[in-house]
């Protein structure tokens, strides 16, 4: 084996063949959370809010009750939490749905 110049790669391994491969692992960030959220109005049935918690969240008849009941007495109510695209297109459901209706129920997302 030469000792020459070409053989000592600065780490006095001597090009041994002795490097560390090191695996970096991405780090996954998990995503961002939404709340989607009825709104309480006046003009709205209490009937039509349960049918909607019912149909597009898939609460049963006592917590969609319940979580009207939360809406009607405190101005806002959580329908569950999502990941962004999730919360958007259930948002985008309930207004469609009570603009086709003609009811006003808002439904709105926050981050979480």
């Amino acid at each position: 084996m030469s000792r020459g110049n070409g053989g000592d790669n600065g780490d006095g391994d001597h090009g041994r063949g002795t490097e560390i491969v090191t695996k970096i692992r991405p780090k996954t960030k998990r995503p961002s959370m939404y709340r989607v959220l009825l709104l309480n109005d006046d003009y709205t049935p209490m009937e039509f809010v349960i049918h909607v918690l019912e149909r597009f969240f898939q609460k049963n008849r006592d917590e969609a009750t319940q979580i009207m009941l939360h809406v009607h007495h405190n101005g806002v109510g959580e329908c569950g939490i999502f990941t962004y695209e999730i919360a958007e297109t259930k948002v985008t459901q309930v207004m469609d749905f009570s603009r086709r209706h003609q009811h006003p129920l808002q439904c709105v997302m926050e981050k979480k």
